[in-house]
């Protein structure tokens, strides 16, 4: 069974990378891809997507505000954000929207597919490096 992913990020040459990270897992399927926040809450709502790689940092509609209408149009789709924003506040509110996990990208050839793997699992995953996080505390 394979598992339907959308991936949502203003960088073209981004957007390839983890297509090309991707590109081997045939379970791991490619569905939709756009590049700012207002476009990914449309996208995931049509698409309903089993998994969102999602950026912090997107024109129109940043990817923290995109992730709480995504939990409203598509609730069974895992939020996994991939992003250069390493700061604790950033990672506990990406994670108090609904995401499952929090990657770096200079860390994603070694940490995206293993975070794919334990997001679809419905399970947390937090890159190295970052802060662990505890829904109960405040950054």
């Amino acid at each position: 069974m394979s598992n339907q992913i959308l991936i949502v990020d203003d960088s073209p040459l981004w957007r390839e990378a983890v297509r090309s990270i991707l590109q081997t897992h045939l379970d791991l399927v490619i569905i939709g891809e756009c590049s700012d926040g207002l476009e990914a809450v449309q996208k995931s709502e049509e698409l309903q997507p089993d998994l969102i790689l999602l950026d912090v940092g997107l024109p129109n509609l940043n990817g923290l505000e995109a992730a709480r209408q995504i939990r409203k149009v598509a609730p069974a789709s895992r939020i996994l954000f991939l992003s250069s924003y390493q700061w604790p506040e950033i990672v506990h509110e990406a994670m108090s929207v609904g995401a499952l996990g929090f990657v770096l990208k200079v860390k994603a050839s070694r940490e995206l597919l293993p975070a794919i793997r334990t997001v679809l699992r419905d399970q947390l995953f937090i890159g190295t490096g970052l802060s662990p996080f505890d829904p109960t505390k405040p950054p």
